[in-house]
């Protein structure tokens, strides 16, 4: 705790009077001496014609009064004491000699003269007559009083706080990139004062971290945060009463301590002196988890990293609740209120946790978690700093995730947790299960080896006997055996047991040797799974999630025979195919049939060959591209399983598939019952393979077995590009640089395939959906299956199989089925004006005017208002120049004519700001209807986009008598 002592040295830095003051004090008989002396050597003339340099006219008016000090000045500046300076330098700096006087009335007076260093001119005058006890401790409590108070005079912004800088109520100490600020604040009406850490650029007050949260100042008191000399950061009173304390142990007297706000939020008290760490917040979480900050325990020191919510929106103190990692066996997350479980989140699976799925890797953050025998700690990270996400757990018990939306000015919430009536802690008990989507929220873990121990209670909704194995375990005779169960929410691991090192089947092994081993599970489930965690005695807590929403395999100890009857399903069928074979290796004897085998297979390779040899016959060149082996392919997807799916268009389903050699591919599979055939197969291999280009996905090779046809893509673990611009929340994600970037791509891209490639290349379908995103947002145009390529001199060609996408074609290819490299340029035009707006062409319907897309923006063109077409999600362009410069480059290559709309090389050298800008003319622009019934994606790789149509010869007549009113006559065909 300070001392007055300190408080002196505070007052001799900042007025340089204390000292002054205390050598008055130790000279009093000394100033009586002069006193006499003054007298007797000055008459009262002289004293007269002395006093005349510095006292006003009206005597009477400024005479002080019995018993004070005489005290005149133009300024108080913050000054050294006198002493500490040398003659010259006091000259210097214009103060004179000290000046005796002697007054009338028995007191003997001193005159200090100068120029003070920042605050101008300085005249002090003291005339002192020995002063009672009663005024001396006056005029030293209103120096300690003006000293305290001296800094709150004036709020600043600090960047660190010290022995010498003291942070007070108005001050905040700001983050070195200026994100966040620590600070005095009074949390909604209360009048309390706190001392806490919020967001300094977002204008909704949103406080993340409070140090005195037990221990309010009252509204009345003043307070003040400094570093004592045992190196504490400490909040003190106006009675330098400590409030609050960093309260370390350990001494650091000698060491040279300061106080900083990190970036991420993080008050760290360093020793300067040795550049080390003696204190930051990050170790005392209150209501909020941020990024860098760490989830768990450490073993070493005994220090938990939990949440505890706020009491109320008024009172920042603990409420109730406590969101911590529980130790006891494999570590797991658990929600309590005031010591009871209401909610577990599970332990982690190397993914996410096993019962709280938003925690795992997203677009907005990466995690990370720990487990070794120091500490265990979950930590996540922005992956895109403009964004701030926090997690926080409120006063109702509720673990909430959010996004701050700058548009909206908004905090968006995008994770609760718990969500629903099965996040109730254990709520079906032993071997229950529980789901929302059946009427009985809870029934028991397998219906056929699981019986209700209260079945009266169970039909009422009493759950709280749980359930009992229908057939007891034998342990002792060693014949149980275990059952897998997918998707499960794994039980709780307070009585559990765990080894990093093992594998499965030593998991196993392991479960089989201890008959108190319930289940068994893997640890880590990324890639091929690793780890052992093995389940003591009953399992309680156990959720089945629908497929993609989570869980993982979960082992179960049963009977034999309840493996019996596991499979005795199995056993029949295995019967009925034993019978089948002998009776074809009966057949398969006889030489007729074995003739006719080795026909069949013959058949089957050559028409392999004839369909291999017909992709590359219309071209000189032979092809370059690897056949892969399909059960190659089939390992690499999990047998083409619906947990590998990335999504399915016109083509067909996309899977993720990872080779042996450890690389990540895209499978497109031709479906049996695609609108898209071999033809399409065909022509996009043909494209691609001779394809190359950093703008134009990869394809690493093709699989033909049979029926079954495969395309083996790059992967692209941004998806698709409609993914982001079209979705409220990820379009945030893309600031305009970012779109940008992806538009002169595009065009690089488009550039390649109309005048730079082998072949010349119309792609024919272009949007958003056929844009992918690799890891660094480099867009690569995909879905080839409908390209057309010409040889020569050739630009133009007729169809009467119109294929496209619906709001991306152009009048002339969709009318007339007359494409060319001009129908690329009108797709791409529209495709710019959905990446500036964030908005669909089809299906947007402006309330005002009735225009799609393309006609709002012409609108907004001619207005001059083209900045109001930007998404709301932006935040303003740092070059608004380029927005409009894209927009007018839209309008050009939407043109109604194909000869006024530009070449790609042209649109590049726009964007690179090179080439000249056309004034362009009325767009082919329509009124939006929407004729075509529920929309279709022709996509044929992964994409959130459902609102694409492919528009064939059926659906032309509708296009020429509603979509189309305002375009030329059509010739009759």
């Amino acid at each position: 705790m300070p001392t007055d002592g300190d408080d002196y040295a505070t007052i001799e830095s900042q007025l340089g009077i204390a000292k002054r003051a205390d050598r008055f004090q130790r000279k009093k008989e000394k100033r009586a001496d002069r006193f006499d002396r003054c007298s007797e050597q000055h008459t009262s003339e002289e004293r007269k014609r002395r006093r005349s340099r510095f006292l006003p006219p009206s005597r009477a008016a400024h005479e002080p009064a019995k018993g004070f000090s005489h005290h005149r000045t133009r300024a108080v500046p913050s000054l050294s004491p006198m002493d500490r300076l040398s003659a010259e330098e006091r000259k210097r700096r214009g103060f004179l000699s000290r000046k005796k006087e002697k007054r009338t009335d028995g007191s003997c007076g001193f005159i200090h003269r100068g120029e003070g260093d920042c605050f101008g001119s300085v005249e002090l005058l003291f005339f002192h007559k020995t002063p009672s006890p009663e005024v001396e401790a006056m005029i030293l409590f209103l120096l300690l009083l003006f000293s305290l108070n001296i800094q709150s005079i004036f709020a600043v912004e600090l960047t660190a706080i010290s022995a010498s800088k003291f942070l007070t109520e108005g001050d905040t100490l700001v983050s070195p990139a200026g994100l966040l600020e620590l600070g005095f604040f009074r949390p909604g009406t209360s009048e309390n004062k706190y001392v806490g850490i919020w967001y300094k650029k977002i204008p909704i007050q949103t406080v993340v971290w409070v140090a005195n949260r037990n221990n309010p100042l009252s509204g009345d008191s003043t307070g003040t945060l400094k570093i004592v000399k045992t190196g504490n950061l400490v909040l003190v009173n106006e009675t330098n009463d400590v409030v609050w304390s960093t309260n370390m142990t350990s001494s650091a007297v000698n060491a040279i301590a300061t106080a900083n706000l990190d970036d991420f939020g993080n008050l760290i008290v360093r020793d300067e002196t040795k550049n080390t760490i003696l204190w930051e917040s990050f170790d005392f979480p209150t209501d909020t988890l941020l990024p860098g900050m760490k989830f768990g325990r450490n073993f070493v020191t005994g220090k938990e990293w939990g949440l505890t919510p706020w009491k109320s929106s008024q009172d920042p103190a603990p409420g109730d609740y406590t969101w911590t990692v529980d130790t006891r066996g494999y570590p797991q997350n658990l929600l309590k209120q005031t010591g009871s479980i209401k909610f577990r989140g599970g332990p982690w699976n190397g993914l996410r946790f096993s019962g709280a799925s938003g925690f795992g890797n997203s677009m907005i953050f990466t995690t990370d978690f720990v487990i070794n025998k120091r500490e265990v700690a979950f930590t996540y990270y922005l992956q895109n700093t403009s964004v701030e996400s926090r997690f926080v757990l409120n006063s109702s018990g509720l673990l909430e995730r959010y996004v701050w939306v700058a548009e909206g000015n908004k905090w968006q919430l995008i994770l609760q947790l718990p969500k629903d009536i099965c996040d109730r802690y254990n709520i079906c008990n032993a071997y229950g299960s529980c789901s929302i989507l059946t009427s009985q929220t809870c029934a028991c873990f397998d219906n056929e080896k699981f019986v209700p121990r209260n079945k009266k209670g169970w039909e009422i909704a009493d759950w709280s006997g749980g359930c009992v194995r229908r057939t007891p375990l034998d342990c002792e005779n060693g014949s149980d055996g275990f059952i897998k169960y997918s998707r499960v929410k794994l039980p709780d691991t307070k009585n559990s047991w765990f080894d990093m090192s093992l594998s499965l089947n030593e998991c196993e092994a392991r479960c089989l040797k201890n008959c108190s081993c319930m289940a068994y599970a893997n640890t880590n489930i990324s890639g091929s799974g690793s780890g052992c965690l093995i389940f003591f005695n009953e399992l309680v807590d156990i959720r089945v999630y629908s497929e993609g929403n989570g869980g993982q395999d979960l082992f179960v100890r049963m009977a034999s025979s309840e493996l019996a009857s596991q499979t005795v399903k199995g056993r029949t069928k295995i019967r009925t195919i034993i019978a089948a074979v002998f009776l074809g290796v009966v057949i398969c004897l006889t030489a007729a049939g074995f003739w006719y085998i080795c026909r069949k297979w013959h058949h089957i390779q050559k028409k392999k060959e004839r369909e291999l040899s017909h992709v590359s016959e219309n071209h000189g060149e032979g092809m370059e591209l690897p056949l892969f082996n399909f059960a190659m392919i089939s390992k690499a997807t999990h047998n083409f399983s619906p947990e590998n799916k990335l999504g399915e268009g016109g083509f067909g389903p996309v899977y993720k598939g990872v080779l042996e050699e450890g690389q990540e591919v895209a499978v497109k599979r031709l479906s049996k019952t695609s609108s898209q055939g071999l033809d399409e197969f065909k022509n996009e291999v043909i494209c691609i393979s001779k394809l190359q280009h950093r703008n134009l996905v990869r394809l690493l090779g093709c699989s033909i077995d049979g029926d079954e046809k495969l395309l083996v893509y790059e992967y692209m673990p941004n998806r698709s590009l409609d993914w982001f611009i079209f979705d409220k929340t990820r379009s945030a994600l893309l600031d305009w640089t970012m779109r940008f970037n992806i538009i002169k791509g595009i065009a690089r891209g488009l550039l390649y395939l109309h005048q730079d490639s082998r072949l010349r290349i119309i792609h024919r379908d272009l949007k958003a959906s056929n844009i992918l995103l690799d890891l660094e947002m480099y867009p690569k145009i995909s879905d080839f299956g409908i390209a057309r390529s010409f040889g020569g001199n050739e630009t133009q060609a007729n169809t009467e199989r119109v294929v496209g996408t619906y709001g991306y074609m152009s009048p002339e290819y969709a009318l007339d089925g007359i494409f060319s490299i001009k129908s690329d340029v009108f797709s791409f035009g529209v495709l710019v004006l959905e990446i500036v707006s964030g908005k669909r062409n089809r299906g947007f319907i402006h309330p005002d005017h009735d225009n799609n897309l393309i006609g709002h923006a012409w609108r907004l063109h001619n207005e001059g208002k083209t900045m109001e077409l930007v998404d709301a999600v932006l935040s303003e362009p740092s070059d608004p120049s380029e927005v409009i410069r894209s927009v007018q480059l839209a309008l050009l290559c939407v043109q109604q004519s194909p000869d006024d709309r530009p070449e790609m090389s042209s649109v590049v050298l726009m964007l690179s700001n090179e080439g000249a800008m056309l004034k362009p003319k009325q767009p082919a622009f329509f009124t939006e209807r929407n004729y075509l019934g529920p929309d279709f994606s022709s996509s044929t790789y992964p994409t959130s986009s459902t609102n694409d149509v492919t528009v064939t010869n059926d659906s032309q007549d509708l296009l020429r008598t509603h979509i189309f009113p305002r375009t030329r006559e059509l010739p009759n065909r």
